[in-house]
């Protein structure tokens, strides 16, 4: 086993790392919900988000939860859940991620198996800094269909198509949002550098919801 520390102060990868001993650290880092990992066949990329990253994540999320309220959609949210399959030899940790257009196939599953349920429908990435691993690919082995990112200046969507992700302009999930609509709402731009002009975390969610009802 080798280990390579990235240049970033919250990323390690491991190399030559079995199946095995990624579903021991899963159990022992259960009760750590700030680590997460990424499995590629045998590359294991542990994070350990900042403040920053884990305020834009909680933030988009609450938008994504408004939004299916304020349009009367279904949702099963399930945060930062272990997205994984042995047969894949890949797993990863979504900073968020919903079922929505799938919501009623599982609703009454108290544990979501991969391998017989259709992933979640919207996973949500906060990308501030590289990452070591291309997790676009697992996301495409998963068959994720929708993947909302975040880079700390704008957000893109992007959704599977024939093997690729590809950007489009609204959520396949959400169609009233766009990608121009959520990178817009003014929370989404903090902290600002004028203390004054940022908002609080729910005057973006109520400023969020009068924009849907307006609409």
């Amino acid at each position: 086993m080798t280990a390579t520390l990235i240049q970033s102060p919250d990323r390690v990868v491991l190399q030559n790392i079995s199946w095995q001993t990624y579903q021991s650290l899963l159990k022992d880092f259960s009760a750590e919900p700030a680590i997460r990992l990424t499995y590629d066949r045998g590359s294991l990329e542990i994070r350990m988000p900042l403040d920053p990253h884990e305020s834009y994540r909680k933030l988009l999320g609450r938008l994504i939860e408004a939004a299916t309220e304020g349009l009367d959609l279904e949702i099963r949210s399930l945060g930062s859940r272990t997205c994984d399959r042995e047969d894949l030899q890949k797993g990863l940790e979504p900073d968020q991620c919903y079922y929505i257009q799938n919501e009623a196939r599982v609703r009454d599953v108290e544990q979501i198996d991969l391998a017989l349920f259709p992933p979640p429908d919207l996973a949500v990435e906060v990308d501030i800094t590289s990452s070591s691993l291309d997790r676009f690919s697992i996301y495409t082995a998963l068959g994720i269909p929708e993947i909302w990112r975040y880079d700390g200046r704008s957000l893109s969507i992007y959704a599977l198509s024939k093997g690729h992700y590809s950007v489009c302009d609204h959520s396949l999930a959400l169609p009233l949002l766009s990608a121009i609509v959520i990178t817009d709402v003014r929370e989404l731009r903090f902290p600002k550098q004028e203390a004054q002009t940022a908002l609080s975390e729910n005057s973006v969610i109520r400023q969020f919801r009068q924009w849907l009802r307006s609409r």
